[in-house]
């Protein structure tokens, strides 16, 4: 397979080096247990055979208060208990970077204005907030709902929610009120905090009937607060419930390491989502780790993360705020009223960090766009990109057209623990379509099917040893069934994630899709985001959907499913180019049976294309069971896939 790059497109100096926080950090280490951590490799290395030392030392390094007792009393997967004497508050890490020199958060809208919140305004919020809370009778381990888009007063109602020790779980406003209800109405929420609408695309959205149907459905609320310019009945008024009160009322309740902080929801396509919960302490240390060590975000940056409330990655930017970063909420689309909006956004607020995904990063390499030319990114000094597999040339456009001085941070992780497994880090070299490490603390391996490693092959992600930020366990999960099956079947005690990955000798990590849409022809096993990154450079292609469907008679059926960018069609010519991009730029093996016009590419509502749903419908699943239509993001779509495996080729 041609995916090793020759070179890396970039290369941190000794400057570089010296002045990041985990080179500080590796000082920290070897101080204190008198070892040698020359380098990235070696203090990962040691990270993952000392597991206690490491995760230890994070505690004490980031001086999150007396840890007594041991720091992993049991290293079994899953089950591992870590800090078992521990009582903390993820909010009090939060409090403790209050300053008065920056906001702590900026607010864009789509017609260009920014606003921002002071720590000070914000925390007195969140203990207003937390007040009303209290005054509704919300008690530790209670739950709290959200039904909102990505803005203040979604991370002021999680603040306050996680203070008092209740739960916290939401889901953006693009969601349905179906949709939200299949996810939040399993925790059986005591108040819901919504708003009337939001802005996308230039467009208003109301969302007021679907707060009723949510409220409707929800018979154990004794609350729903609601963000909106007019008063609602039955509601109670946003700025009446988070009333200013002096941020030094805050009282944050103290909680055991693995008391649940949020539910977040897989994305998965059958039956109910699994409500994923996560712990205090296990998220507090994971996004320390990440945030200032692996990103080297601090006090001096402001942290844009194109994102929403339902994604993880709207949990990971919140997460800023734990190292005094200011973090910037938007709303809107990134591609209005222009294709490189988002850029235009980090210029604006002065983004030193910004996230975004591949698409968004294809889309305006075929758009034209400059950003570096046409925007002030002067700031900018760290892109991070997630959601699939980034291409290398979608890298060297980043590259060319944002900044050759720029690091791309492309990460992959998961919901899962709501973090990365792999991604970017200040003192390692970025190697063009692929992730430069594995995280600190993460025992990343390429297993075969006998659970053997290898390396320059491809092979099952797996983490070998216990993470903090794994799962406490699954909602309404009582005996852990539904948690074992999802990580533990394959490999008993050891979690396998479900991607293909290749490890190569410099380090860095390949990612190329899950394991369970792989792509298996003539015994050669290939990952679909190497057919992606060949055939969706073409201008003429906006998206693109392959399939390996093994047939009844023993055959294996291999579609590529094109959507043609706008004003172009699915000609001859272009099918020939098609299959010669791929024969030439990934395997000749792995040229389709056929391509097929396709008037779009269904997706989770995080990104993720739905292979394996279309796969089963092309081997003739009933459509009602290979997947839930709430968690699609454009459910239509399904129908064309459904009639195409009834009619189309075989």
């Amino acid at each position: 397979m041609n995916n090793v790059v020759a070179a890396p497109q970039w290369v941190p100096n000794g400057d570089d080096i010296d002045r990041a926080r985990i080179t500080d950090f590796a000082r920290f280490v070897a101080a204190r247990h008198g070892i040698a951590v020359p380098d990235y490799h070696a203090l990962w290395q040691w990270s993952v055979d000392d597991l206690e030392g490491f995760w230890g030392s994070l505690w004490d390094y980031f001086e999150l208060g007396d840890r007594p007792g041991a720091v992993l009393a049991s290293a079994e997967m899953p089950g591992a208990q870590w800090f078992p004497s521990v009582s903390l508050n993820y909010v009090d890490q939060v409090i403790r970077q209050a300053r008065s020199d920056r906001p702590a958060i900026v607010t864009v809208e789509e017609d260009g204005s920014v606003a921002e919140l002071s720590w000070d305004d914000m925390l007195a919020r969140v203990a207003g907030f937390a007040q009303t809370l209290r005054g509704l009778g919300v008690r530790a381990g209670d739950r709290v709902a959200g039904y909102l888009p990505n803005i203040p007063e979604a991370v002021i109602a999680f603040l306050a929610t996680a203070s008092i020790g209740a739960v916290w779980s939401a889901c953006g406003q693009d969601y349905s009120a179906k949709a939200a209800l299949d996810r939040l109405g399993q925790l059986e929420p005591v108040v819901l905090v919504a708003a009337a609408g939001y802005r996308y695309g230039g467009k208003a959205h109301s969302r007021t009937d679907e707060v009723a149907e949510l409220r409707a459905a929800l018979p154990t609320l004794v609350a729903t607060v609601l963000v909106s310019d007019e008063p609602v009945s039955g509601t109670l008024a946003w700025e009446d419930a988070c009333e200013r009160c002096d941020r030094s009322t805050i009282s944050t309740a103290q909680v055991g390491f693995d008391h649940p902080l949020w539910v977040l929801y897989s994305s998965g396509t059958t039956g109910l989502p699994k409500g994923i919960v996560h712990g205090h302490g296990g998220v507090l240390l994971e996004h320390l780790k990440a945030i200032e060590l692996q990103s080297d975000i601090g006090p001096a940056d402001t942290f844009l993360w194109y994102t929403s409330p339902s994604w993880m990655m709207w949990n990971f930017q919140v997460a800023g705020l734990l190292v005094g970063a200011t973090i910037v909420c938007y709303a809107g689309s990134p591609s209005y009223p222009a294709p490189d909006a988002l850029w235009d956004i980090a210029s604006r607020v002065g983004a030193t960090v910004v996230g975004t995904s591949p698409g968004y990063v294809l889309s305006c390499a075929k758009a034209g766009a400059v950003p570096s030319r046409d925007h002030d990114l002067t700031a900018l000094r760290l892109i991070g990109v997630t959601g699939s597999a980034l291409p290398p040339s979608s890298s060297i456009w980043l590259r060319d057209n944002v900044g050759a001085h720029i690091p791309v941070a492309a990460i992959s992780g998961g919901t899962d623990v709501v973090s990365a497994f792999v991604g970017g880090a200040p003192t390692v070299p970025v190697w063009p379509g692929e992730l430069s490490a594995p995280y600190l603390g993460v025992s990343l391996q390429a297993w075969d099917d006998q659970g053997n490693p290898v390396h320059n092959e491809v092979g099952e992600l797996v983490i070998t040893e216990p993470m903090p930020s794994m799962p406490v366990g699954f909602w309404n999960d009582p005996d852990g069934s539904r948690y074992r099956a999802a990580y533990f079947d394959t490999y008993p005690g050891v979690w396998r994630h479900g991607d293909w990955i290749t490890r190569t000798d410099h380090g860095s990590i390949i990612v190329h899709g899950r394991s369970d849409s792989t792509l298996n022809r003539h015994g050669i096993r290939m990952g679909s985001a190497d057919i992606y990154q060949a055939v969706e450079q073409l201008p003429e292609i906006a998206d693109a959907l392959v399939i390996g469907a093994e047939q009844p008679d023993g055959g294996y059926w291999m579609p590529l499913f094109i959507v043609p960018a706008p004003g172009f069609t699915l000609t001859e010519d272009l099918v020939d180019r098609i299959r010669q991009i791929i024969r030439t730029e990934t395997s000749p093996r792995h040229v389709p049976d056929d391509i097929i016009a396709a008037p779009g590419i269904p997706r989770t509502r995080t990104g993720k294309k739905l292979e394996v749903p279309i796969k089963k419908l092309l081997q003739g699943a009933d459509p009602t069971t290979v997947v839930d239509p709430s968690a699609v993001d454009n459910p239509a779509l399904l129908g064309w896939y459904a009639q195409f495996a009834r009619t189309g080729i075989e």
